[in-house]
Parts: C-alpha cells; structure tokens; sequence
C-alpha cells in the first residue's frame, strides 16, 4: 500500500468581490500538496476566513507532516491516527481545520489514481441538488438587501438565507417584511442570527420574526450553548438550525441525542476534511435530521450527489474559489438555475492557484 513521502503547504489571501466583512476583505487558503513513495500526487486545501490561518499552517508543517510521512495514504486509516495526535491541542477548531487540509488531498489522491471525481468516488445517487441563495448581509441598506434579494429571486432560487441580529428587533423585521413581500408566499426564507443573541433576546426576537414564516433560525446563540439551545427549543416553532460552528462528530452526536436542533450544518473543512463529514453525514441521516452543509460550494456541491440524503447547497454571493479566483474557471461546479451542476474531474476537480502573498513569503 503506498505511504506518504512529502506534504508541502502554501499560504495565499484571495480578494473577495463582496467582502463579508469591510475589515476583512480576502480569505485565507492553505493550499496542501502531497506525493506518496510511488510517486503519484495529491493536491487539497484548508481555509478560514480570517483567524488563524498561519497556526493552521503550523500544526500542519510542524506536527502534522512529522506524524504523516511514512503513514497510510487511505484518508479513513490515517485520519484518526492523526486527530489523536492533534488532541493535546484541542479536539476541534485550529487542529481539525488544519487536518482537513491533508484529508482533502488524499482524497484527491484518491480520486486522481482511479480516475474519478468525488461523487463518483463516492458513489453517485442523484444528477442535481438545488441550491439556496444566501450573503452576508446584515451591514446592508434596505435598498441593497432588496437588489441582493432580486439577484436571488433572479437565479432561479426558490429559497434564500437574510442575516438577523440588528440592535432593535424592529428593523429585523422591517427588513425580513420587505424579504417576504419580495420572496411571495411559495418560496423559503431562512434567517441567520451568526451567535449574536443570548437566550432571553432570541426567545423574544423570534416570537415576533416568526410573523415572516421563518424556514429556520441559524446560530441564534453560541454554538457552545447547548444548554440554551434546549431551552430555546422549547421556547419556539421555528426550526433551529446548527452545526457551522461545530468541529468533530462527537459534538454533533451530543446535539442529535439532546435534540437541540432540526438543521445540522457541518461545514466539511472545520469538522476535519471529508473523512469525518461523510461521518457526520450518516449520524444525521440516521437521526432522521435534515442536513445543510455549510458553506464551500465547490467541494460540498460534488459530495451532496452521494449523500444518503437530498441536500440542499449554500450558494453565498460572490464567494466561490473561481469568484475569488482561488481556482481557474470554470470550477467543476456551476449553481445555474438554482440547481447544482458538476463536471466530473478526477480527485477533487481543482486546484487551489499557487500565487504566494506577503503571508506566504513572510515566513
């Protein structure tokens, strides 16, 4: 069985066309290369938006690399062996993001050798997933929030995702008011608090947004709250949603069991790579839960044709690698219609460019 020989990391920052935050206008990508001792190569990645890219590089070329090279290029082998070994530095966030890089490249590996992109790889089940518009749109004016709507409404989306978490409740629902009249009564509205509120304030702010007919609550309050979460279950109709926040299957499991949400989100870098979510994934649909990846269109787009369960795929304005030019046009994926389409290429369909920044170089 081939064993890994080298694993080399490049550090970029991509401008965003619509930065999700005006001080932050770029991502962070960590781009993964690995040769096994037979010579064949994978190339994958890991990314975060805008903390701690450079200690996900480290865990990766310090601890990671030693522990890898030598070892098993099968992702399901090797990936437990190296979360253990990660551990002492926390069971999830910087150490599990760190591991997706490496995850996602074996797998690539993977795919490069047999000649099959993901979902084949995997085992495709359906030609299309739908896909729902969504931004991050809360600093946005009434009059651009309604123009992002119309691009939605424009796509062919028939559901889409609008930020929550104004100082007063009241603009909330002036806005989400203007949403729905926009939307009509046929497609989905799905609303997005991003942790903002604490118990008392999102009990109150959803008895008065759930006029709008909500599809579900995101992240009302801290991912870590789980025991708010059951009482906030309690306290509201409106489907909770959960999980972008949330790094290992253990966490996941806990939130199935304690029945905290309705919508998991598992988002496939930060629980660890592929490996784990395609984990993740059958907890959920074992549960009977409805799961919603988060984020990354590129990748989960191509994993969702082989889930046990139809999903449906984050299509965030302007953020896909080939909109921040992280990868060459056209991606293996396209979002037309609302519905997903994939080219299948073989391994994970792309490659993160090698345009070292002053982050990269700096080291």
């Amino acid at each position: 069985m081939p064993a890994i020989a080298s694993i080399t990391t490049t550090l970029q920052r991509f401008t965003m066309p619509r930065p999700w935050v005006p001080e932050a206008p770029w991502l962070h990508l960590i781009r993964v290369d690995v040769v096994d001792d037979e010579g064949a190569t994978g190339s994958g990645f890991t990314w975060t938006p805008t903390i701690g890219a450079t200690a996900v590089r480290a865990l990766l070329d310090d601890d990671l690399t030693s522990a890898a090279i030598g070892s098993s290029t099968e992702p399901e082998v090797l990936w437990p062996q190296l979360w253990a070994h990660l551990h002492e530095a926390g069971g999830g966030g910087i150490t599990t993001i760190a591991l997706a890089g490496l995850d996602t490249a074996l797998w690539d590996l993977r795919g490069r050798r047999a000649g099959l992109g993901l979902a084949e790889l995997l085992g495709r089940r359906r030609e299309t997933v739908r896909a729902y518009g969504s931004g991050v749109n809360l600093h946005l004016d009434a009059d651009a929030l309604a123009a992002q709507v119309g691009r939605w409404i424009a796509a062919g989306h028939d559901a889409v995702k609008v930020k929550v978490g104004k100082p007063d409740v009241a603009e909330d629902l002036d806005r989400l008011a203007m949403v729905r009249e926009l939307l009509g009564p046929d497609r989905r509205l799905m609303i997005d608090a991003n942790q903002r509120w604490d118990l008392e304030r999102a009990t109150s702010a959803l008895e008065r947004l759930s006029v709008v007919d909500p599809a579900w609550i995101e992240e009302p309050l801290r991912s870590d709250d789980t025991a708010g979460y059951e009482r906030l279950r309690q306290a509201t109709d409106i489907p909770i949603a959960l999980g972008e926040n949330v790094h290992t299957i253990h966490r996941f499991r806990d939130l199935v069991d304690r029945g905290v949400a309705d919508v998991l989100q598992p988002n496939v870098v930060r629980v660890g790579g592929i490996t784990p979510f395609l984990q993740i994934a059958e907890l959920v649909e074992d549960a009977g839960l409805t799961l919603a990846p988060h984020l990354l269109p590129d990748l989960s787009g191509q994993l969702a044709l082989a889930l046990p369960q139809t999903v449906e795929i984050e299509d965030v304005e302007d953020a896909d690698f080939v909109a921040i030019s992280a990868i060459d046009a056209p991606g293996p994926v396209a979002i037309t219609g609302g519905l997903v389409q994939v080219e299948q290429r073989p391994g994970l369909g792309f490659t993160i460019r090698q345009q070292p920044t002053e982050a990269d170089t700096a080291r």
